[in-house]
């Protein structure tokens, strides 16, 4: 069965050695443009493409996935079935290509966090449990038959960087176990709601997405800190300046000693510890990056920082 795959992160990348250590035909792959990156501005690969070239696959980076040479290409490698992990959303015309179909590795159990980061929601919302689903795509995004679902417990202390890498691996294997199930013929497709009460989204997260707000509760905060770390991160003004913060802690003995203090105010003994006041108490800060500085832990960061309690 000759194999088309479709994806550009480090997470696709696992996805595609998988089929290719398996020894399936991948005969092409597809994946975003080079581009700069960097204060020097130098074009840089997708990680898909670096692993891609070094086994030897042809690669094609189409501006336009409409762009009528592109498609003369795509087809020229006669594809019985394409494979998608983390690319972008595909027209009609190249999905409905291959007479086998086109299905799409999405890093939730759809019909839930349906979206572009579906991670990170559910860490951010504290979620106990995700997992991994392939589907076949269809016209509206993250809507296709479902084919297989794996489930991955989310640990109290996960980020979105660690519960990335399990359901990497995770997933890779689902990749390859659907691939099998589409040559033998062996599956079932479950439609899947396009809409319904209690379905969650994942969209696009942006950096004002990202802003910590201490009118929320210290857990919420929390969840909200982990589930966007260690990429984009979660920010908030320090010291006049913005800043990353990596790690947080609910602080002990919660909902005392507030003396009226409102959300956002810090506290610190300029040694040990940097906490915010929230909504039913304190968060501590652990690990932060103030603009302009390097990442580092709470004490030595506070080594070379003199704050004001506010």
């Amino acid at each position: 069965m000759r194999i088309v795959f479709m994806g550009t992160p480090d997470f696709a990348v696992e996805s595609l050695r998988r089929l290719v250590e398996a020894g399936c035909d991948v005969v092409a792959v597809i994946t975003a443009p080079d581009k700069p990156a960097g204060r020097g501005g130098h074009l840089q690969q997708s990680a898909v493409k670096q692993y891609a070239l070094s086994v030897g696959l042809p690669v094609l980076q189409p501006e336009k996935l409409k762009n009528a040479e592109f498609l003369e290409e795509l087809r020229r490698y006669r594809a019985d079935l394409q494979v998608v992990v983390a690319f972008r959303m595909l027209p009609e015309v190249v999905w409905a290509m291959p007479p086998k179909g086109t299905f799409n590795l999405h890093a939730s159990l759809l019909p839930q966090y349906r979206g572009a980061a579906p991670i990170n929601w559910a860490v951010i919302n504290g979620e106990t449990e995700t997992g991994v689903t392939t589907f076949f795509i269809q016209q509206e995004i993250d809507t296709g038959p479902l084919l297989f679902q794996e489930t991955q417990p989310i640990h109290p202390d996960d980020t979105a960087g660690t519960l990335h890498d399990r359901l990497m691996e995770q997933g890779a294997d689902l990749v390859l176990r659907t691939v099998r199930a589409i040559e033998a013929g062996d599956y079932e497709q479950i439609p899947q709601p396009a809409v319904g009460d209690g379905l969650k989204k994942a969209p696009k997260i942006f950096r004002e997405t990202c802003e910590i707000d201490w009118n929320q509760p210290a857990e919420v905060i929390r969840n909200f800190v982990r589930g966007l770390a260690p990429y984009p991160a979660a920010w908030t003004a320090l010291a006049g300046k913005n800043c990353k913060v990596f790690r947080v802690a609910v602080a002990e003995g919660q909902g005392q000693g507030a003396g009226g203090q409102e959300p956002g105010q810090i506290e610190t003994d300029h040694r040990h510890y940097l906490r915010f006041r929230c909504a039913d108490g304190w968060v501590a800060v652990e690990e932060l990056q103030l603009e302009g500085k390097k990442r580092m832990g709470i004490e030595e960061f506070l080594r070379g920082m003199k704050l004001e309690s506010r």
